[in-house]
């Protein structure tokens, strides 16, 4: 299981984290979090990690007999609605996975009807068996399936990342993650920044912390920000303001 690597900045004195030093690797993490389908974020959660209803919703249409679901709607489409959105950062979501999921996003297949018979009309489908409407074949011949690069763009067109690294910022810098997930590059004058608005007057109360992200983490990582607008404090102090205003 791949994990990532935070620096944290904790005012020791108020109990809380004021931000984080972060790599490439998890700034593409949280950004992945918001090309997550609802579908799949009460998965990755599950229903008793949920607030409010929505795991309610999902539990039901999970338990519904297949007698009430129309014959040509499969489950999954909601249950585990795809993603194609990930594109090169795709393998950043694999640690928040287990390995049947981590499976199915690492290998995506497309079919279509048979290519020895003439049919007019292909289509499509990413589940085997499907009919095709044109020839009334079943659409069972697999397709090389590759993803699209995350951003967008073709080779220096509009979103491309301008080389081979995938994801969905650059690695030339390292990122600032504020406590309610605000992502910015990181600099000198930004640090300084944030320590006259948190209001910060004795510099021997800020502490550094080193930490470690993998599946517990990034799954708590992605209930918090559902939750709390102070998301590293809760998670890696175990304490949250959980607040919709700023403090």
């Amino acid at each position: 299981m791949s994990k990532v690597t935070l620096k944290l900045l904790i005012d020791s004195k108020g109990q809380r984290v004021l931000f984080a030093e972060a790599g490439k690797d998890f700034a593409d993490f949280l950004f992945t979090l918001l090309s997550l389908p609802v579908g799949t974020v009460i998965r990755l959660l599950s229903t008793n990690g949920m607030v409010g209803s929505i795991g309610n919703l999902y539990e039901s249409f999970e338990n519904l007999s297949s007698t009430y679901i129309q014959p040509n709607v499969n489950k999954d489409i909601i249950l585990k609605p795809s993603n194609s959105a990930l594109g090169g950062a795709e393998t950043l979501l694999l640690f928040l996975t287990n390995d049947d999921a981590a499976s199915s996003l690492a290998a995506k297949k497309v079919y279509v009807c048979p290519f020895q018979h003439n049919c007019n009309r292909r289509h499509v489908s990413d589940k085997p068996g499907a009919m095709c409407p044109t020839c009334n074949r079943a659409i069972s011949h697999e397709l090389p399936y590759v993803a699209a690069v995350a951003g967008g763009g073709g080779e220096g067109g509009p979103g491309s990342l301008g080389g081979d690294e995938g994801g969905f910022v650059k690695g030339v810098v390292t990122y600032m993650i504020m406590d309610d997930l605000q992502v910015k590059p990181m600099s000198t004058i930004s640090s300084i920044a944030m320590l006259n608005q948190f209001h910060v007057k004795e510099v021997g109360s800020l502490v550094e912390k080193t930490v470690s992200v993998g599946l517990k983490e990034g799954l708590n990582l992605l209930k918090a920000s559902l939750q709390t607008k102070t998301v590293l404090t809760s998670v890696f102090l175990g304490t949250s303001r959980r607040t919709t205003s700023s403090s």
